[in-house]
């Protein structure tokens, strides 16, 4: 995985989300909590996965809703950070912090009601098989997002710690197709990349986030968008 190590640092981990999802980055962290709701339905009482989850927005959010939860990272002090948060929100029972290998997960096939994954198939270096894991331990849906290469992300990609791979739809396709998915709805959002919303006060941010999605929902705006959101189901599987 790309930045594996600067992931992992203790001063990454704390920082992560006042630099992220503070001033006009707050509607970023909105649309994603957003998107991940409006794809995975009610998920009271349902058994979920989060492959990368960090320190835990999702996760927390999601045991809030009633989940039954596990959150899977490679970053033991993201996960510190995870675990602090489910404290203060109550919900520690209904969520497990495990560290992992999103390549090799140690569950057994169909175990998941869903999968999801945010903010990591653009550091990932075999996403194929990531993919495939996430779909062989889900029984119904797979759910995650990437940064895309007709993007304006494009343009500043090399100024990035440890950069992003970044994906055609086309590419996409094949790797649904591979693991067995069978695509059920993407959405495509933010023409203006994150990076500029996190330079610019919350009160500015909004005025441009209106804009942002007006262009972003004609024919011109959806090919330049940032990221898109990917909803899968998982088919029969063979004996």
């Amino acid at each position: 995985m790309k930045g594996k190590e600067w992931y992992q640092a203790d001063d990454v981990a704390q920082e992560y989300d006042s630099k992220r999802f503070s001033r006009g980055g707050r509607l970023i962290d909105h649309r994603e909590k957003r998107a991940v709701l409006d794809a995975l339905g009610p998920v009271e009482d349902k058994d979920v996965l989060e492959i990368a989850c960090g320190t835990g927005r999702f996760t927390v959010m999601l045991a809030e809703r009633g989940a039954n939860i596990v959150g899977l990272d490679i970053s033991r002090a993201m996960m510190t950070q995870g675990r602090e948060k489910a404290r203060r929100a109550g919900v520690e029972d209904h969520i497990e912090f495990l560290r992992g290998d999103a390549a090799r997960l140690p569950f057994p096939d169909d175990h998941f009601d869903a999968v999801f994954a945010m903010r990591f198939f653009h550091l990932a270096d075999t996403p194929a098989k990531f993919l495939a894991e996430m779909a062989r331990v889900s029984k119904e849906l797979v759910f995650f997002d990437t940064f895309n290469d007709t993007s304006a992300r494009v343009a500043y990609n090399w100024l990035l710690p440890m950069g992003s791979r970044l994906y055609g739809d086309e590419e996409v396709h094949e790797l649904l197709d591979a693991a067995g998915l069978t695509l059920a709805g993407v959405r495509n959002d933010f023409v203006l990349p994150y990076g500029f919303y996190r330079k610019i006060p919350n009160g500015v941010a909004g005025a441009f986030r209106e804009a942002d999605t007006s262009f972003g929902e004609t024919s011109l705006g959806e090919r330049l968008a940032s990221v898109s959101y990917w909803r899968a189901t998982v088919g029969e599987r063979s004996d």
